[in-house]
């Protein structure tokens, strides 16, 4: 039991470390605070579970820094790219996308940001995770049970409320689909920022829920004049 409620508060706190990252990296690309995360509280879980499971997989038998360097890339990008996979089939949206990146598979990992964790959990194994240990074990076992607990029915109580907010808003734009793509996009955003900061900042930390047919609908268009142009020089060579 102080064994899963250790690593309950290590997955938090990575979670929050993760969650920092992304707002920084909003601000950095977008220059306005953003608050990302599936989660409404300030967490992100995928960062804390793929911190958690090198930590299981590999804190016990840590080889040489390339080797963890290397299993740290293959655990954590079959995390997110089967959660990418996941969460599309599920809500029928793109939470994150790489395909703009000229190494990436099927837009859900990219090179770049497969080194990133290579590097992150190094870092992690060998620097933070005896760290944590340490802080950690300094907690009495009642304190660290309690917390523990309190924490998990708050975290609990937020999966379910983001759930709730994500799938409302699926059901909306199911609703609107007979419009057209900009109509769609104008009005989700006025009807969602109307019901409250919830909803708000859930479209707001993930665009692409309400603009996927947008994109999709360009995508189609580019694709299309690639095709007339290939068939404008096909008919050019046939009349010379």
């Amino acid at each position: 039991m102080k064994i899963i409620s250790s690593l309950f508060i290590c997955f938090l706190i990575y979670s929050f470390i993760g969650w920092l990252y992304e707002v920084i990296a909003s601000i950095v690309r977008k220059h306005k605070f953003i608050n990302r995360g599936y989660l409404l509280g300030p967490i992100c879980p995928l960062y804390g579970f793929g911190c958690i499971l090198i930590t299981v997989l590999l804190e016990e038998h840590k080889g040489s820094i390339i080797q963890s360097f290397i299993l740290t890339i293959l655990i954590c990008s079959i995390l997110e790219y089967f959660t990418g996979y996941f969460m599309e089939k599920i809500f029928k949206t793109r939470w994150w996308d790489y395909t703009y990146k000229k190494y990436n598979i099927n837009g859900r990992i990219s090179l770049d940001v497969m080194l990133f964790f290579g590097v992150a959990g190094v870092f992690i194994l060998y620097i933070v995770n005896p760290i944590l240990t340490k802080l950690i074990s300094s907690f009495n076992t009642t304190s660290l049970y309690v917390t523990s607990i309190i924490i998990f029915i708050l975290f609990i109580a937020d999966i379910i409320l983001s759930t709730t907010v994500t799938f409302k808003i699926r059901e909306t734009i199911t609703n609107y689909e007979k419009d057209s793509t900009e109509e769609i996009t104008k009005k989700v955003r006025e009807y969602f920022i109307k019901r409250g900061y919830l909803y708000k900042r859930t479209i707001e930390a993930f665009p692409s829920m309400i603009n996927s047919r947008e994109r999709l609908l360009e995508l189609r268009k580019k694709i299309n004049i690639e095709i007339d142009k290939l068939n404008s020089k096909v008919n050019n060579k046939k009349v010379k």
